[in-house]
C-alpha cells in the first residue's frame, strides 16, 4: 500500500459541511486491492484481538459489532484503515468517530476520510493506521502501546490547554468564530474589527499594568497590605545574608518563591530550619535572582476566581498525595492512585497522573524516605510542594460555601490589582467565615489563572467559568462577526467579487477581499498571486481594520483544506463549467458542482444563497440548502424565475436593457446596462451576469438603489479595478484586450463579446495548461478557432505536468478540428507573443491576450501605449 497524499481539512469542505476537522488520505492499495479482508487468513481474528474496543464501531450495520461483521464478510483495506485511524486516536484520549472511505476513478485508489482532534495527531494516525493494517495482514508485531503514547504526546503538545479550550468551546456554543494564532494558546475570537484575543486566560481586555503587578509579588503584597487585605509578612531576599535576616525577623515556618513566578514554579513551603530554607531559596532562584521569603500560613489552600470583577468560583486544592496502608511501598501507592480511571496523561482527564520528579524525590529525601519505603497505615504523604492539578493535585469545589465577606474581599482585590480575570490564592482553615477573622491570608494574586480546577473538580459541582469570560468580551448586543459574502463558481468569480467589494466600499465600509490576483484591504494589495484559498480568507478575517469581507472561493482551496471560515452571510455561485476536471478526484461536472456547493452550504440560516437560475447545476443546489434563496437570470421570462417570484422570492434579471430587481411581482429597475462600464455597452453578456449577482447581493444587504446605481457606474474595467478582466487598450490603429479566460467556457464568453465587435482581423494569444485533460485543451483550441481569425499559441510559465510541445500539439489539434487552414504562430514566451502581435497588428485589428501573468502583460501593453503617445 502507498499513501499518495494527505490533506487536512479545517473548515467546511467537499466531504462534510458540518465536520470541519477531517483528514483526507489518498491511498493506493496496489496489490492489496485484490485482497479484501475475508481473503486474508486470520486477519479478522488478529484485528479483534488487537482492537477489542472496536466492537463499539457500528459501521453500516448500525449496531455494536457491525464493523467486525463487515470485516468477516469482506471489506477493502481502505475501510479498515479508516476505522484503525479513528480507534487509535480515541484510545489516545481524542474521541473521533466520523469516517468515510470512497473509491476514486483510479482502480485501487481510495480517499480515506476521518475526523481528527489535533492536526498533527490526525496525520500521524493516518500513517500509523496504514502500518498497523500492514502488520495485521503480514501477521507481524506492531508496538501499539508506543503508538498510542506517541499520539498522547502529540495531543498534549498541540492542543489548547483546558482553560483556553473551555473559552473556545463556550465561544463555539454561541456561534462565535475563532482562529488559532499560534501553536500555543493565542486565539482570536470573532472576525475583523469585532475580534477579541485571549492567551491562556488573559484577554485583550486585560490590563497589561495589572498583569505586571500580579507578576511582581512584592508590589502585589504592598498594594494589598495598604488596602487592609490580610497578607503574610515577608521580604524580598537576594542572597543568603538577606535570607538569614528575614528568618531572624519573621521566624519559622517560612515559604520561598520567585518574585516573578507563577503556577507554583520554584515555590517551597513549610520550611522549618536553615538547611530547608537554603534549598528553597536556591529552588526559587532558578526563576530569578529576587526571592520572596515570607511567613508560612497554616491552613488549607484555596483558589478563588474573579471574572469581570465578579466572584464566580472557589476551590480547595490539595497537592498530589498518598495515604499509607502499612503494606505497599510509596511507589506502589503512587501506582495505585494513578490507576484511578479519572487520572490520565496531561490534561486528557479530570485528574493528572502523579509523576515522580525531582521535587518528589527531594521531599522524600528530606523525610528520610525512598520510593521503596512502606509508610504506616493512615499517614498522608504529600508528594509535591504545590497543589497544582497539572502535577497530580486534586480540587474540591467550595463555591457555594464562601462567606459573603470573602466574596467582597476577592472582588475588591481584583479591583485593587486591576485584573478582569483574576485568580486569588488564600491560605485559611476555611472560607465559610471571614479570612480576616480566622487567621488566614491572601498569598498571591494570579494573572492567567487556570480554569481546570473549576471546570472539572475532583469533587463537587463543575462551574462553567468560561461563560462569564465570553459575557465580558461580548456583552449582550455586541457582535463577534463581520458580514461575509463568499463568491464561487467557475468563471466570473473575480469580477463579481471585485464589483461587490466596490459597492460595499461605496457604502462606507472598510472592505477586505480576496481574488485570483491578490488580497486587498481597502483596495490596497496586501498579498499578490492566486489568493482564493482558506489562508487568504483568514488573512482578511484576522485584519482588525476590516468590517466587511468579500471572499472569492476557488475549487483548489476547498479541496486542499476547506473554507477559511465556518459560516458566511451570503454566497454567490456564478456558474459551473468544465475546468480543472480530472484533478484531485474531481472528474465530472456534477462532482465539481458539489465542490462549489460547499460555499452556499456554509451560509447562515438567515442568510442568502444567490444562485444562477440559468445554470442547471447551480440552480439544483437550492434543493440541499438550509438558508434563504435568491436567483439571477439573463431571462426575465425564465420559468424558474417566475416560479420563484410567484412564491414571493427575490431575483435580479436582465430585462429590456435594464438590471432589474424582482420582488415577488414588483419590479425595481436599478440601471440601464449601457450605463454600466463593465458590460461594454451591453456587449459583454458575461459581465451583465456578474453585475446581476453583485446587485442582488447589495440589494439583500439593504443598500439603497441609488447607491447601488452609482457604484455600478463608477466601477470601470481597468488595470486598477479589474486587472486581467476585460482590460481594453485603444491604440491609434488597433485595439488590445487582456483577459484571464483560461477555459473553454471563458473562451466562449469572450467569443460572444467579440462577435459584437467590428474588426478587420481578430487575433488571439492563447495557451493551454498541463494539468487539464487532453480533451479540455483540445476544446480550448476549438473555441479559439471559432473566435479568432489568427491565433498565436504561447505557453504558461508553469506547465503543470505536461511538456510544452504536447500542449501546443493539443491546442493545434483543436484549432484544426474547426479550421485546418487557420493561421497559427507559435511563440512560447508570453512577452514574445505580445511583441509579435502588436508589431504585426494591421489597421482596424483587435488583439485579445489571454494572459497567464496578468501584471506582466499589463505592464508590457501599457509600455507600448505610452511609447505611441510620445511619438
Amino acid at each position: 500500500m502507498k499513501i499518495v497524499d494527505i490533506k487536512v481539512m479545517k473548515g467546511p469542505n467537499y466531504w462534510s459541511n458540518k465536520r470541519h476537522k477531517l483528514i483526507v488520505m489518498r491511498l493506493d492499495l496496489q496489490e492489496t486491492e485484490e485482497k479484501p479482508t475475508h481473503k486474508i487468513p486470520g486477519f479478522a481474528e488478529r484485528l479483534e484481538a488487537t482492537f477489542p474496543t472496536m466492537y463499539e464501531h457500528r459501521c453500516s450495520e448500525g449496531a455494536p459489532g457491525g464493523f467486525f461483521s463487515r470485516v468477516k464478510e469482506g471489506t477493502w483495506m481502505g475501510h479498515v484503515i479508516e476505522h484503525i485511524a479513528l480507534e487509535i486516536q480515541t484510545l489516545a484520549g481524542m474521541d473521533c468517530g466520523y469516517g468515510r472511505t470512497r473509491e476514486t476513478s483510479e482502480k485501487g485508489v481510495y480517499h480515506v476520510v476521518f475526523s481528527y482532534y489535533e492536526e498533527k495527531a490526525g496525520i500521524f494516525a493516518a500513517r500509523a493506521a496504514v502500518d498497523i493494517a500492514q502488520s495485521l495482514m503480514d501477521s507481524t508485531l506492531y508496538d501499539l502501546p508506543a503508538c498510542i503514547q506517541k499520539l498522547r504526546e502529540i495531543r498534549e503538545d498541540e492542543r489548547l490547554g483546558p482553560s483556553t479550550g473551555s473559552i473556545v468551546d463556550e465561544a463555539i456554543k454561541r456561534q462565535i468564530p475563532w482562529i488559532r494564532l499560534n501553536r500555543h494558546s493565542l486565539v482570536q475570537l470573532g472576525y475583523g474589527k469585532n475580534q477579541k484575543r485571549i492567551q491562556a486566560t488573559i484577554a485583550s481586555t486585560t490590563s497589561s499594568i495589572a498583569v505586571e503587578i500580579a507578576c511582581d509579588k512584592e508590589d502585589t503584597k504592598n498594594l494589598l497590605e495598604a488596602a487592609e487585605i490580610p497578607v503574610p509578612r515577608g521580604a524580598v531576599v537576594y542572597d543568603e545574608d538577606d535570607l538569614k535576616a528575614a528568618i531572624n525577623k519573621f521566624g519559622y515556618p517560612l515559604v520561598t518563591k520567585p518574585l516573578n513566578g507563577n503556577h507554583g514554579k520554584g515555590a517551597t513551603t513549610n520550611l522549618t530550619n536553615w538547611d530547608e530554607a537554603v534549598i528553597g531559596f536556591n529552588a526559587a532562584q532558578k526563576y530569578g535572582r529576587a526571592v520572596i521569603c515570607e511567613k508560612f500560613i497554616t491552613g488549607r489552600d484555596y483558589r478563588v476566581l474573579v471574572i469581570n470583577y465578579k466572584f464566580v468560583a472557589a476551590a480547595l486544592r490539595t497537592p498530589a498525595a498518598i495515604i499509607g496502608d502499612g503494606v505497599h511501598s510509596i511507589q506502589q501507592l503512587i501506582d495505585i492512585v494513578n490507576s484511578d480511571s479519572r487520572r490520565g496523561y496531561g490534561h486528557e482527564k479530570v485528574l493528572t497522573a502523579i509523576k515522580v520528579d525531582e521535587s518528589t524525590l527531594n521531599i522524600l529525601k528530606d523525610k528520610n524516605l525512598t520510593l521503596e519505603t512502606v509508610i504506616e497505615k493512615g499517614r498522608e504523604l504529600w508528594l509535591k510542594t504545590t497543589a497544582n492539578l497539572s502535577t497530580g493535585g486534586t480540587a474540591n469545589d467550595v463555591t457555594h460555601l464562601v462567606h459573603p465577606s470573602n466574596i467582597f474581599m476577592a472582588e475588591r482585590i481584583a479591583r485593587i490589582i486591576g485584573l478582569d480575570i483574576c485568580g486569588i490564592d488564600i491560605m485559611a482553615e476555611n472560607l465559610t467565615e471571614p479570612v480576616s477573622e480566622n487567621g488566614g491570608a491572601v498569598l498571591e494574586v494570579n494573572a492567567a489563572p487556570g480554569f481546570r480546577m473549576h471546570l472539572d473538580p475532583t469533587d463537587g459541582i463543575g462551574r462553567n467559568v468560561a461563560e462569564p469570560v465570553i459575557d465580558m468580551l461580548y456583552p449582550p448586543g455586541a457582535s463577534a462577526r463581520i458580514p461575509i459574502i463568499a463568491v464561487s463558481g467557475t468563471n466570473g468569480k473575480t469580477t463579481t467579487t471585485r464589483l461587490i467589494a466596490h459597492i460595499v466600499k461605496q457604502m462606507g465600509h472598510k472592505v477586505g477581499f480576496t481574488t485570483t490576483d491578490g488580497v486587498y484591504i481597502q483596495n490596497q494589495m496586501m498579498m499578490r498571486g492566486d489568493c482564493t484559498g482558506p489562508i487568504s480568507a483568514e488573512f482578511v478575517l484576522k485584519d482588525p481594520t476590516v468590517d466587511f469581507a468579500v471572499l472569492e472561493c476557488a475549487r483548489g482551496g476547498i479541496l486542499r483544506a476547506g473554507l477559511g471560515f465556518h459560516n458566511c452571510d451570503m454566497a454567490v455561485v456564478t456558474n459551473i463549467a468544465a475546468d480543472h476536471l480530472g484533478l484531485q478526484g474531481i472528474d465530472t461536472l456534477e462532482q465539481l458542482a458539489r465542490v462549489k456547493a460547499v460555499v452556499p452550504n456554509s451560509v447562515l440560516k438567515d442568510g442568502y444563497s444567490i444562485l444562477n437560475a440559468d445554470d442547471d447545476l447551480v440552480y439544483k443546489m437550492r434543493d440541499e440548502l438550509d438558508c434563504k434563496i435568491a436567483l439571477f437570470s439573463m431571462d426575465e421570462n425564465s420559468p424558474r424565475i417566475k416560479e420563484h417570484c410567484d412564491k414571493h422570492g427575490i431575483a435580479c434579471v436582465y430585462e429590456h436593457g435594464y438590471i432589474t430587481i424582482l420582488k415577488g411581482n414588483w419590479k425595481i429597475r436599478v440601471d440601464k446596462v449601457t450605463n454600466v462600464p463593465i458590460t461594454f455597452g451591453g456587449k459583454a453578456e458575461f459581465n451583465i451576469q456578474n453585475a446581476l449577482a453583485a446587485v442582488l447581493a447589495a440589494y439583500l444587504r439593504d443598500f439603497k438603489i441609488e447607491d447601488i446605481k452609482l457604484a455600478l457606474e463608477t466601477f470601470v474595467p481597468s488595470p486598477a479595478q479589474t486587472p486581467g478582466r476585460m482590460n481594453m487598450f485603444q491604440f491609434k490603429n488597433f485595439s488590445v484586450l487582456i483577459d484571464y479566460a483560461h477555459n473553454a467556457h471563458g473562451m466562449q464568453a469572450i467569443g460572444k463579446y467579440l462577435g459584437k465587435v467590428d474588426a478587420t482581423c481578430k487575433v488571439g494569444i492563447v495557451a493551454g495548461v498541463g494539468d487539464r485533460r487532453d480533451n479540455d485543451t483540445i476544446e480550448l483550441g476549438e473555441e479559439a478557432a471559432k473566435v479568432f481569425d489568427e491565433i498565436i499559441i504561447r505557453q504558461d510559465k508553469n506547465l503543470r505536468g505536461k511538456a510544452d510541445d504536447e500542449i501546443i500539439r493539443l491546442i493545434t489539434q483543436g484549432i484544426h478540428n474547426i479550421d485546418p487552414k487557420k493561421k497559427i504562430t507559435v511563440l512560447k514566451k508570453e512577452s514574445e507573443a505580445i511583441d509579435y502581435a502588436i508589431k504585426h497588428a494591421g489597421k482596424g485589428s483587435f488583439i485579445t491576450i489571454i494572459s497567464d501573468v496578468v501584471p506582466d502583460a499589463l505592464d508590457q501593453v501599457m509600455k507600448y501605449r505610452e511609447e505611441e503617445e510620445q511619438q
